[in-house]
């Protein structure tokens, strides 16, 4: 057993080596692949980011391109609205052309006449035109439309037409008026590129302008407090008057711009204005809308003080009155001039308080609701009515 054992053991040695070199083989062969694998994937990693940067540099491109045609499109979006606004402006001028407008200076002696023949008027018993007997008994709802312009201004329909269309007097001291041909105009187009411009011959001042039977009635800004009656459709001045009423004052206390609120309701038209004689009270007086002569005058018992607006319903003058720290509106003060509502017999109406004060409200008698303006947004409010002496 000696022999056979020593010559049995260089045989697995060479055995054993024989293996050990076809398992060094094989690794090496895996070793090779695993290299050729990271060579592709080093070679196609490579490929990518330099791909990838190619693309961002394409895409950096484009965007400068389109920046580029986004500057340039603004410009030509700059350059039309210019065009547009002049081409506006040139209508505009068009439009205002029209024959010379009739002559507006102060007669002295006719306005002597007028003041002579208000005060014989003065306080005298109102013959009713109508059979109206309302008088408002509370605020039924409330629409805010929207917020346009100035914190002060007016905005309104034709008190005595069927027209839709919306006339909207921007701030307390102008001469363009903006007309929008329906509500649904005026409420969905923040701009007023979907209104017609109305350039009046003469500024206004305040916020007591009146449209009433296609006519503008307005307080011409300068010289003497002179109504102006505007015919809306040819775009004239139809008639003037310098208001019989001397040393005049803000008719509310709380809107100083607002020295004649003319107003309209199922009786024709009204002034509502104060003088220095009685300036703690507000004074009334009922206009003729065609020769815009004063019919008749009244001292009313409502004051100015604390007061933001007023309008008429059915000849009575509903004043009302907020804080100078803005509250709640409210009608405080009722006159009736035909005498038959008392004024401890009106109702106490208030309105929502919303953002400030009113700098306007006109009273629609179609329609019988308000158009009010607080704070820069437009506001109706639907009134509603009872009979005078249900109340």
């Amino acid at each position: 057993m000696g022999p056979c054992r020593c010559l049995l053991l260089p045989l697995l040695a060479v055995a054993l080596h024989a293996q050990q070199q076809q398992f060094m083989e094989y690794v090496e062969r895996r070793l090779t692949l695993l290299e050729e694998r990271i060579s592709q994937w080093h070679d196609q990693s490579s490929r990518y980011s330099t791909e990838l940067r190619d693309f961002k540099n394409q895409v950096l491109g484009m965007l400068e391109t389109a920046e580029k045609e986004r500057e340039a499109m603004r410009s030509e979006a700059e350059s039309t609205a210019v065009r547009v606004d002049r081409l506006e402006r040139e209508v505009d001028y068009l439009e205002t052309q029209n024959p010379a407008p009739p002559c507006v200076e102060v007669d002295e002696t006719l306005m002597e006449k007028q003041v002579a023949t208000a005060k014989q008027r003065k306080n005298e018993k109102y013959t009713k035109l109508t059979d109206c007997s309302d008088t408002i008994a509370s605020v039924r709802a409330m629409k805010i439309l929207k917020r346009f312009g100035s914190t002060s201004g007016l905005w309104t329909k034709d008190a005595a037409g069927n027209s839709e269309k919306i006339y909207v007097f921007d701030g307390t001291a102008n001469d363009t008026v903006y007309v929008f041909p329906r509500m649904r105009e005026f409420t969905l187009f923040s701009a007023t590129r979907k209104a017609a411009r109305i350039k009046l011959p003469y500024p206004w001042v305040g916020t007591g302008h009146l449209i009433y039977n296609g006519h503008l009635y307005y307080i011409r800004q300068q010289g003497p407090f002179q109504v102006i009656k505007f015919n809306l459709a040819n775009k004239t001045v139809v008639d003037s008057s310098v208001f019989p009423a001397e040393e005049q004052i803000p008719v509310f206390g709380l809107s100083p711009f607002t020295y004649i609120e003319i107003a309209a309701d199922e009786e024709g038209l009204w002034a509502i204005y104060a003088t220095k004689e009685d300036e703690k009270n507000i004074c009334l007086a009922k206009l003729d809308p065609t020769s815009l002569d004063i019919e008749q005058m009244w001292d009313t018992p409502c004051p100015r003080e604390n007061a933001e607006a007023a309008f008429v319903v059915c000849g009575a003058l509903h004043v009302v009155y907020n804080t100078r720290l803005p509250s709640r509106s409210r009608v405080q003060c009722v006159f009736d001039v035909s005498g038959t509502l008392a004024p401890e017999d009106a109702s106490l109406v208030y309105f929502p308080k919303r953002y400030g004060s009113h700098s306007s409200m006109k009273y629609s008698p179609q329609e019988r609701q308000i158009y009010a303006w607080d704070d820069g947004y437009q506001i109706i409010y639907r009134m509603e009515m009872k009979k005078k002496l249900q109340v």
